[in-house]
């Protein structure tokens, strides 16, 4: 199994980054991962704008090639794990303008006239590690559940992809978050993890 880590969070010294290690040691130490790549988007200064204009145009995104190695990434790829907070009851503007510019019509789903398109990233899988200050359950008593429908439904299941995975965790700002049962949580999913 090739596993693709995209971790979206501007600081390396963050509880992100703690679960972003704990992914990468648990991948590490199951028998079947057989290579990992990480994109830190950050570090990476994956440019998240869009920009259409005269010369450059949306229908044209799939083969723009300033976002090969990506899209190599994402085809080389068999489970793809992000790692990200949630802002705003939503994923990073950065990760956002990823998923802008990679989904793209033409790559990652093709438009057949039905209702809805042939999703051609199939047979892949996706896990979400995400967290957040507030409580477990906001997003889906506050929010109706607006984050896991926009990645589920909105994009992941649009393109294909069927098997989906979140953790969701909450309250990780506070001292007594569980913080470290998280982590460990994580670490042992991605030790036994398979496809």
């Amino acid at each position: 199994m090739n596993l693709l880590v995209i971790y979206t969070h501007p600081n390396h010294k963050s509880l992100n980054y703690a679960f972003l290690q704990k992914v990468l040691e648990g991948s590490g130490e199951n028998s079947r991962v057989s290579e990992i790549q990480v994109l830190d988007l950050y570090e990476e200064q994956f440019d998240p704008v869009l920009v259409f204009h005269e010369h450059k145009r949306r229908r044209d995104m799939h083969a723009d090639p300033a976002l090969e190695k990506y899209r190599n990434q994402l085809k080389w790829a068999d489970k793809i794990v992000f790692v990200y907070p949630i802002w705003w009851g939503r994923p990073p503007a950065m990760l956002m303008g990823y998923i802008d510019k990679m989904f793209a019509s033409g790559f990652a789903y093709r438009d057949n006239g039905k209702l809805l398109p042939e999703g051609l990233l199939k047979g892949k899988s996706v896990v979400c590690v995400s967290t957040m200050k507030g409580p477990a359950h906001y997003p889906l008593y506050w929010l109706n559940n607006a984050h896991k429908a926009l990645m589920r439904k909105a994009l992941f299941q649009y393109v294909g992809i069927r098997k989906i995975k979140f953790f969701e965790f909450g309250n990780m700002e506070r001292r007594n978050g569980k913080q470290k049962e998280r982590l460990q949580q994580i670490y042992r999913y991605f030790k036994s993890v398979a496809r």
